[in-house]
């Protein structure tokens, strides 16, 4: 069977990975420059290209996985699984991390190595994940695997891009409108011309008409655009290795590491409730490998497998689009081209093709499980809906030029349960996927493993993987050790006690009736 290496379809692709690259890319130059000191030629010289090469390698492989599963499958509609830098890793890194290091020395170049070191041993915890992902996939329910995806989607995703559409009609709405055409009624536009072209095009042509663009700021006037070829940087961080500042914060790097291997597994079976069944083992490792390589040339962000593998299968995106993405980050990385592209193209005119890369995972979500797993899948979104709520509450507080540590949490006492919303939110990923999970097993009278389930819950509560924290005048962190959230611990195994209790109670009674 012919297989091209690339179709029409890879450019639409193309364009909405490469729009969530760059939105990557743009927040680790403001945030390690702002938060952190780094002089310019530390974040374009350094960091950048060693992101490139992360980025670069790992999109390749990806591709080469999706031609081989093509080959061996017969099939021609495969997509590649996407890829690209840790959102979640990046913020975490950088506010929990990072900015407290710079706060505590002043020193950007300590802090770059104390990133790398964070990146690295992420990537080693992705590696050891790569050993028992199978093991992983096969004790969760797919439910609580997509339902944990969903939430994501539906708030970090769909939501954030929503607001940012509905802010700026006159340029968005109009791209948003063949974006909707091209997918949702399968339109064929003439000159089979991609919907994520033409919308771009149309969208960046309105905002420069319509004097949404300035021309004056496409030139850098700092002269920062110069290539910078990526190098060897692992000598940095063996100078540290055995720095306080390690041990201070491996109770958020170890933690984040894990939730990097989790939320990968919950993307393969996404790619697989889509039709695309990769093999656990090989993704994960070239996952875990992306980040070492990544540290390894001066990167402090780690990467991973994407959300949104749906999407891009529902576009029509095969191979060809994660080749173009990882070449083109890989370009401006390294020419420090970043900044003028997003001056030259509105976000606008692209971010319907997120919009709908969210619709599509809400809607797997509940389409690609079991029908009584319906409510399983609705709880699972709970989590995300908390983590996304509390970083509203913030951004708010914030932008009044006030924190939650300045106001305090008993501010909300009256008409928000901030403190339940910052418990739920306090590793939300693994709370979602647990209580999906409990809730498919009462579905389905599992009552044993429902319990398993909750005592496992009680056991990260009690270490504080999830729901422990401490208000601080750096933000909200998470706190680590035994006892770290022991009224969850007990809620849990309450939850353990009754399901063990009505496993007994449900045996006994069959007994009685087959008698």
């Amino acid at each position: 069977m012919n297989y091209p290496l690339f179709t029409r379809k890879d450019i639409d692709g193309f364009f909405g990975l490469a729009i969530d690259n760059l939105v990557q890319l743009i927040l680790i130059v403001s945030l390690c420059k702002v938060l952190c000191g780094m002089p310019d030629e530390l974040v374009f010289g350094v960091i950048l290209p060693g992101t490139a090469i992360s980025i670069l390698v790992g999109n390749l492989f990806y591709s080469w996985q999706a031609k081989r599963l093509a080959i061996s499958t017969q099939r021609n509609d495969v997509t590649a699984l996407p890829y690209g830098i840790n959102t979640v890793s990046l913020f975490a890194f950088i506010f929990f991390i990072m900015a407290p290091v710079y706060n505590d020395t002043k020193d950007p170049y300590l802090v770059w190595k104390i990133g790398m070191i964070a990146c690295f041993l992420s990537g080693i915890i992705e590696i050891f994940g790569a050993l028992i992902g199978d093991w992983l996939r096969r004790i969760t329910p797919r439910a609580a695997l997509l339902s944990t995806l969903a939430g994501i989607a539906i708030t970090f995703i769909s939501m954030d891009f929503a607001f940012k559409i509905f802010e700026k009609p006159i340029i968005a709405f109009f791209p948003l409108a063949f974006i909707l055409v091209q997918y949702f009624s399968k339109v064929r536009f003439p000159l089979g011309l991609p919907g994520g072209l033409i919308a771009v095009g149309v969208g960046t042509g309105l905002a420069w008409t319509m004097g949404y663009m300035d021309s004056g700021s496409i030139v850098d006037k700092n002269g920062l655009i110069h290539f910078s070829l990526p190098h060897f940087c692992g000598g940095s961080m063996l100078e540290l290795v055995q720095s306080k500042y390690v041990l201070q914060y491996i109770s958020i790097i170890v933690p984040m590491g894990v939730f990097n291997v989790v939320g990968s597994l919950q993307n393969l079976e996404s790619a697989e409730a889509a039709g695309d069944k990769y093999d656990t083992f090989p993704s994960l490792l070239t996952n875990g490998i992306g980040s070492i390589m990544a540290s390894l040339f001066g990167s402090c962000f780690p990467t991973t497998i994407y959300i949104g593998h749906p999407g891009w299968k529902a576009i029509g995106a095969r191979t060809g689009y994660s080749i173009l993405n990882g070449i083109f980050i890989a370009i401006i990385c390294l020419s420090g081209f970043i900044t003028v592209i997003l001056k030259v193209v509105p976000l606008e005119a692209g971010i319907g093709i997120l919009l709908w890369i969210g619709i599509v995972i809400v809607a797997q979500a509940f389409q690609e499980t079991p029908k009584h797993h319906a409510m399983a899948v609705a709880i699972g979104i709970f989590p995300a809906i908390a983590a996304w709520g509390l970083l509203m509450v913030e951004s708010t507080l914030r932008s009044a030029g006030t924190t939650l540590f300045i106001i305090g949490e008993d501010a909300f006492a009256n008409n928000l349960a901030i403190h339940g919303m910052i418990s739920l939110e306090r590793g939300f990923i693994f709370t979602a996927t647990i209580l999906a999970s409990i809730s498919v097993f009462l579905i389905e009278k599992k009552f044993l493993t429902a319990c398993i389930w909750s005592l496992g819950a009680a056991l990260l509560s009690f270490v504080g993987i999830i729901h422990a924290y401490e208000l601080t005048p750096h933000g909200i962190v998470s706190i680590f050790g035994f006892g770290a959230a022991s009224d969850f611990a007990i809620g849990y195994c309450s939850f353990a006690t009754l399901f063990i209790a009505i496993h007994f109670y449900t045996h006994g009674r069959e007994k009685q009736s087959s008698h």
